[in-house]
């Protein structure tokens, strides 16, 4: 999985090669593979915010960063993102008109319904056996304790 960093700056690179290929007069089919890399960064970004939402307790622990860092990260990222989108679609429009970005809407559709289909659904239930596998490990653990000290107990008896 992406980091939210690694992601704005993917999807901010792939917006600025859009606007670059729109003002060069670049085909539509040429520029909307970009947008199409630039709404696969934001679908990233969008995953990986998801799951900063709700973070496993390990990474509750161990984190570098306050809970308000991480939360004002996150509201910059998404604001970026939100002002990157609104410029698409004024680009697009005006460029290529509105039927591109009826064009566009559909793209994002597909590639959201694509990825929760197969990247984020795998990653959540890799995720999810590892946390099932390090539960039933420690329950193994308390089980072998447990043993031992009742073990220890009656023997004292």
């Amino acid at each position: 999985m992406i980091d939210p960093i690694t992601a704005v700056a993917m999807a901010t690179s792939a917006f600025k090669t859009v606007q670059k290929m729109v003002s060069m007069g670049r085909e539509i089919e040429d520029t909307l593979g970009q947008v199409g890399k630039w709404y696969g960064a934001v679908s990233d970004f969008n995953e990986a915010k998801r799951q900063a939402e709700n973070p496993p307790i390990f990474r509750r622990l161990v984190a570098s960063k306050s809970v308000e860092q991480e939360a004002l990260e996150m509201y910059a990222h998404d604001k970026r993102i939100k002002q990157q989108e609104k410029e698409l679609r004024e680009l697009l429009m005006y460029t290529y008109g509105p039927d591109a970005y009826k064009e566009l809407l559909g793209m994002r559709r597909k590639i959201r319904e694509q990825r929760e289909k197969t990247l984020y659904a795998q990653a959540r239930k890799r995720k999810a056996f590892i946390w099932n596998v390090a539960g039933m490990a420690a329950v193994v653990i308390m089980s072998g304790v447990l043993y031992q000290l009742t073990t220890l107990i009656l023997g004292k008896m």
